[in-house]
């Protein structure tokens, strides 16, 4: 799971986007209202950690922003501004939540969690299909009892398809997901990461297959044996 953080204060966010990683969170960074609009233009973020103070302006103008031309993308506002009228003016614009600076990481990551909850994007830390279990936390997959070895990207591409179980997910949003706009991505990459996933959970007789949607994506559903 990606997020996008936008934070002018570099320190901050490097170790913030650290502290989350360690959780199990991607991220990529923006210190500027217009470079956050663009980058959330062209990838797609599970959700926005937002800084209300930036150089170029406001945060509370690119919720407003981005709330106007459609965008759902959750938003936790993250900001000094400890006032009402300050939280009611971030809230009515759009913002999902709200943080007060400083704050626990953990106190974030559950206001996250509780979010994306709402959202549908993220169904509690334990995610089960079939016989196929796996916990996003802590990045442990299980097939019964018998542990799953997962590369970094594996484990990231499994919480996508699992939390979209019967849903196809594309090719691009499982790049967004997987690599952001900060890290460079091979044309294939994400074909070689759901080949080498695939072969995995076969071995490990998972009951559930990945299928190649040709020129789409990739879907997660239970194999032919386990739906008989």
């Amino acid at each position: 799971m990606r997020l996008l953080i936008v934070e002018d204060d570099l320190a901050l966010a490097t170790a913030l986007a650290a502290a989350l990683e360690r959780r199990g969170f991607a991220s990529d960074a923006a210190a500027r209202l217009d470079d956050a609009a663009h980058m959330i233009g062209v990838a797609q973020y599970a959700a926005v950690l937002l800084d209300l103070g930036l150089p170029d302006g406001d945060g509370v103008e690119l919720i407003q922003r981005l709330r106007g031309s459609g965008s759902v993308v959750p938003i936790i506002a993250i900001t000094a501004r400890g006032g009402l009228d300050a939280r009611i003016s971030g809230l009515n614009a759009g913002a999902d939540d709200y943080v007060i600076k400083p704050f626990e990481v953990d106190e974030l990551v559950a206001r996250l969690n509780a979010v994306l909850r709402r959202q549908g994007a993220l169904a509690g830390s334990k995610l089960v299909a079939g016989n196929l279990a796996f916990d996003t936390l802590s990045g442990d997959a299980l097939v019964g009892e018998r542990a799953v070895p997962l590369s970094a990207r594996e484990r990231q591409l499994l919480g996508l398809l699992m939390r979209r179980l019967g849903q196809v997910v594309s090719k691009q949003l499982a790049e967004d997901q997987l690599y952001g706009l900060s890290e460079p991505v091979g044309s294939n990459a994400v074909e070689v990461h759901a080949h080498r996933l695939r072969r995995k959970l076969e071995a490990a007789t998972a009951d559930v297959r990945i299928e190649t949607i040709r020129g789409v994506g990739y879907l997660l559903r239970p194999s032919i044996a386990a739906a008989g």
